[in-house]
């Protein structure tokens, strides 16, 4: 597949369906119908750690749909998880969604496919991406799908095993919402200094069940950018690579 950014010409529907069906070990199951109703299959894809301590499951399921708003970091580190385990994802509509972070988190980019530019409709082409991928990012840019797409789109992703995360944009009854925010820096001096850490603050609200709240490091080590975990979950009702995450 590789990670080479698809332009709307070259990202032609008919183009993706031929690259999805041939995903190994996924475009064989890529053409059943969908049903109307089918049980949210309970396989996880990983996360980074942290972030597994927040999740009710401990990963996210295939299959939902998350809403996420916040920080280009956390969505990174989604991919670099997913891909970094031998699974497929995309990215589409986030033009500045950084390679180099995903890299230097464990991405595997030749897994990872990248349509910054995907014309006039980005939800009919993760609908076709959601056939071969595990995972598929879609940017929104602000807009709003249609209670009646998303409900399509949903039963898309259900059917097919795959995880559709939703940012910067509004999502009709998603599975789950994922919040994250900047809340300090690491490493940083008056007007100098390197960045060492970015510290988030996250928050998990499922359908049903607790929000959960939980704070995590994003840390720059020699030639990786690890996560670590800052302080215990608490439950209610590469430095150039770390700046581009958090941007």
């Amino acid at each position: 597949m590789g990670s080479e950014a698809l332009s709307p010409d070259q990202g032609m529907l008919d183009e993706l369906r031929r690259r999805m069906a041939a995903v190994p070990g996924r475009g064989e199951s890529a053409t059943g119908h969908i049903p109307r109703e089918q049980p949210l299959r309970r396989d996880l894809l990983p996360v980074p750690p942290p972030l597994a301590d927040l999740l009710p499951d401990g990963g996210l399921p295939k299959g939902s749909v998350v809403a996420y708003t916040g920080a280009h970091s956390l969505l990174t580190g989604l991919l670099a998880s997913v891909t970094g385990n031998g699974g497929h994802a995309a990215v589409v509509g986030l033009p500045r969604l950084g390679l180099l972070a995903a890299a230097e988190m464990g991405a595997e980019l030749s897994r990872l496919a990248v349509i910054a530019d995907p014309g006039p409709d980005p939800a009919e082409v993760a609908a076709v991406l959601l056939d071969g991928l595990d995972l598929v990012v879609l940017g929104l840019s602000g807009f709003a799908v249609a209670p009646s797409r998303c409900r399509v789109l949903a039963a898309r992703a259900r059917n097919r095993g795959a995880t559709l995360v939703v940012a910067g944009g509004e999502w009709a009854n998603p599975t789950l919402r994922l919040d994250s925010r900047v809340t300090g820096y690491r490493g940083l001096g008056p007007g100098r200094g390197r960045l060492r850490s970015v510290c988030l603050d996250v928050r998990v609200s499922a359908k049903a069940g607790q929000t959960r709240h939980g704070r995590m490091d994003l840390c720059a080590q020699v030639g990786r950018t690890e996560w670590l975990p800052r302080e215990t979950v608490t439950r209610t009702t590469g430095v150039t690579a770390l700046r581009e995450a958090v941007s």
